[in-house]
């Protein structure tokens, strides 16, 4: 019994690891991949603050991920607090028009 569990705790991992090698990852993948929360991937998307694909014919949001590396890389501030007040100021752009 504990043999089974091991194999499947390594077949897991296994899963996971291989996740992080594909190409294009969905928001799933990238909460998985980068830790970030499926909310705040959202309101990144939102914002237009994170590199996403922009097929019109697929609703679903993608992510290439040597673009995410780069963008990873290049320290954007994605705290709660800067996200909520860009979140805010885009509502109230929008409320204006």
């Amino acid at each position: 019994m504990e043999e089974n569990e091991n194999v499947v705790g390594l077949l897991s991992d296994i899963k996971g690891l291989l996740s992080h090698t594909k190409k294009v990852m969905n928001v799933e993948d990238l909460a998985t991949y980068t830790g970030l929360s499926k909310s705040k991937i959202y309101k990144l998307t939102q914002l237009k603050l994170i590199p996403m694909g922009n097929n019109p014919h697929i609703r679903q949001k993608f992510f290439e991920k040597d673009t995410i590396d780069n963008w990873l890389l290049g320290e954007p501030d994605v705290s709660d607090e800067t996200l909520e007040h860009q979140f805010n100021q885009q509502l109230l752009k929008n409320r204006k028009r």
